[in-house]
């Protein structure tokens, strides 16, 4: 049997889950969950990961996977959720091949990756199409135009966003707090972060210490589309 806050801390990390396809940092677990510092979100993680409700994978900043939810949560999840997507892994290298999608069959589509986004400082805006990638239907999510790009730099890395994997966006020109969106800055550079407004402001917050979150006037800021799927080749 879990305790509340277990059960809230289970149910706050599925759900964001299943929405931005990445877990919660511990500052927003923390501050979901009223607890005054994280040492009290590592002992619930610690408890839940021993009673097989979730597993933090190993080489990856942050990285937890819910494995099973009590019936409890299970059952509120079917009834007003859809599955979100994990994040999957992509053998070997990742070919250049036609833009036409791949049969229905093959259970995958081919999108194109609009050359690279900067995790870290902005870099210049999205380039042209550079190749095509073969991605999961099930992680595309639900209607709407799909793409792919290929992050650099590390200031996602502890919402397990690495240097070198592809993220795979829906085009959207809106977000809602606390997604993480490819941001557009005055027309001119492209960043991969967590969204947030603030009054006239937007807040672009880094999932690494080392970064300092950005606040530009709500004008000078695009939204380009929300990160729905990660992809990663070892």
């Amino acid at each position: 049997m879990l305790t509340r806050k277990q059960l809230e801390l289970l149910d706050f990390i599925n759900k964001r889950l299943q929405r931005d396809g990445v877990p919660p940092s511990f500052d927003e677990m923390k501050d979901a969950l009223a607890l005054k510092s994280k040492s009290g979100i590592h002992r619930l993680i610690t408890a839940l990961e021993e009673r097989g409700f979730i597993r933090r994978l190993a080489h990856r900043a942050r990285a937890i996977e819910v494995i099973k939810l009590p019936e409890s949560l299970a059952g509120a999840a079917g009834a007003t959720t859809t599955p979100g997507f994990t994040p999957q892994l992509v053998e070997g290298s990742r070919p250049e091949t036609p833009a036409a999608a791949r049969p229905v069959e093959a259970a995958a589509l081919d999108l194109p990756v609009m050359g690279r986004i900067a995790a870290g400082t902005p870099i210049e805006a999205i380039e042209h199409v550079s190749h095509h990638v073969a991605v999961p239907g099930s992680m595309l999510s639900g209607a709407g135009q799909h793409y792919a790009l290929e992050v650099r730099g590390d200031s996602m890395i502890e919402a397990g966003i690495n240097d070198g994997d592809i993220v795979v966006i829906r085009s959207q020109n809106t977000a809602d707090n606390g997604d993480i969106v490819v941001a557009l800055i005055e027309d001119q550079e492209a960043t991969l972060k967590r969204f947030r407004r603030k009054g006239g402001m937007i807040a672009l917050e880094a999932a690494n210490p080392a970064y300092e979150t950005r606040m530009l006037p709500d004008h000078q800021v695009k939204v380009q589309g929300r990160l729905v799927g990660l992809i990663r080749s070892y």
